[in-house]
């Protein structure tokens, strides 16, 4: 089969394609036909080395595809079955072995492109949205990269939960697609003062929770938007690690508080893995989630996918199709 891997660190151009041994399925795990692998932040942090790994190995975690072998001791799939998957190293390959107990089945009326777009993505907005911080109606929370795979997803989610959303984004392509999923005030980062809009928005209040996957460039305006008590949810680094923080900023700031999650905290087990991911997949299949695919790129061109999702002009899901 056919896979990427890279062998040491940097940018786009170390990712390789490589044939390897078709993989069996061991004890416990199921071997997939993958139909396809998304591509996502974490996984430049994995290529560039900001997230180490022992090298060579292989890259991307999220997909959807179809059973094709069982092993020994793995129940509750069968071959021919559809399944995703958010946290297996290795995705961008034609053919995986994973753990049963890390698939879901995907719902008839789901695509597995569509499965594969929103496992990684959208269990992340899902539980930024309903568990970090669970929003209801009378909040309002500062969404950052709002047009990008989890911003859209999570702008969608704040909405059904009854907040009010203030979207950050960087083009007028961008405002128009935010405003169409339901963004109640768009800030233009490039052309505004985040924090001075923010507090012309509301009221000089300032918001209830801030979901900021930036990183660097925007930590402090995210700290200085915040009302008292109030959270910044610090999910990503897109522009680079947060320096080291002084914890008195927060009591300066008002109590606030501050959170570095990822999603495998919040999918642990087999079943909030299961139950989170089968309100997403609901979503998707019900129409309530709208889920926009930006590009499909074969195995061979992934670096272009890293290049296009780095580059920032992205909107939607980046699929890799094998």
């Amino acid at each position: 089969m056919n896979a990427i891997r890279f062998h040491e660190t940097g940018g786009p151009e170390v990712l390789r394609l490589e044939t390897l041994p078709d993989p069996e399925p061991g004890p416990g795990q199921v071997v997939v036909q993958v139909a396809a692998a998304g591509v996502n932040f974490i996984d430049t942090y994995h290529r560039s080395g900001a997230y180490p790994l022992e090298l060579p190995t292989g890259l991307g975690l999220e997909g959807g595809g179809t059973v094709l072998a069982v092993g020994p001791g793995a129940s509750g799939f069968a071959v021919g079955d559809r399944v995703a998957w958010a946290d297996a190293r290795g995705s961008y390959a034609e053919r995986l072995a994973l753990p049963v107990d890390r698939v879901v089945a995907v719902p008839e009326g789901v695509s597995l492109e569509d499965a594969a777009s929103v496992m990684l993505q959208g269990m992340t907005a899902h539980y930024l949205a309903h568990t970090t911080w669970p929003l209801a109606p009378g909040d309002t929370a500062l969404v950052y990269a709002a047009a990008g795979g989890v911003g859209r997803l999570l702008v969608q989610m704040a909405k059904e939960r009854g907040a009010r959303v203030l979207a950050c984004t960087s083009t007028a392509e961008k405002e128009a697609e935010v405003r169409a999923l339901g963004a109640d005030e768009v800030i233009r980062y490039r052309d505004v003062d985040i924090v001075e809009e923010v507090r012309r928005l509301t009221d000089g209040r300032g918001v209830d929770v801030a979901y900021d996957s930036v990183g660097k460039d925007t930590f402090d305006a995210s700290l200085a938007s915040l009302r008292p008590r109030g959270m910044l949810v610090l999910y990503g680094q897109a522009s680079g690690p947060v320096p080291p923080v002084d914890p008195q900023r927060l009591n300066r700031g008002g109590s606030l508080f501050l959170t570095r999650p990822s999603l495998g905290h919040y999918s642990a087990t087999p079943e909030e893995l299961r139950a989170r991911a089968g309100e997403v997949l609901a979503g998707v299949g019900s129409g309530a989630l709208d889920v926009r695919i930006h590009h499909r790129y074969p195995l061979a061109d992934v670096a272009g996918a890293h290049a296009d999702l780095e580059g920032g002009g992205t909107m939607g899901k980046l699929l890799v199709v094998p």
